[in-house]
């Protein structure tokens, strides 16, 4: 069992910058992939980027490539996510995710969740 506590999130403006945080509990950190989702208002929970249990290999949406950055410490065991050059289309609830395989771009792919930290950008 993993349990995952994301932090960070808040108001920022246009253009500006945030890092969203997850703590994770529970088994060895480092044999699980990681997942940053996202959702907002009246829409499917969407990926944002993955990164692989030891941080050698990272992957992102489209929408994020160039302007977020996700990244991990095992010693911490933490996961964040970097995001510049913030939109308003960035606003939504940000969760982060575990899996025990290979990194994913796909929601139901991941075994453990976070409760989610609300990030909004304001125009």
């Amino acid at each position: 069992q993993v349990q995952l506590v994301e932090s960070g999130g808040g108001l920022v403006q246009a253009g500006g910058s945030l890092r969203v945080s997850c703590a994770a509990s529970g088994r060895s950190f480092s044999n699980f992939a990681m997942g940053w989702f996202r959702q907002a208002p009246g829409k499917e929970r969407a990926f944002v980027a993955a990164i692989t249990g030891n941080g050698g290999r990272t992957n992102y949406a489209d929408s994020v490539q160039g302007r977020f950055t996700i990244s991990r410490d095992n010693a911490k065991n933490t996961v964040y996510l970097q995001m510049n050059s913030l939109k308003p289309e960035d606003t939504a609830v940000y969760y982060c995710a575990a899996r025990g395989t290979y990194y994913s771009d796909i929601t139901k792919h991941y075994d453990y969740w976070g409760q989610g930290t609300q990030v909004t950008v304001s125009s």
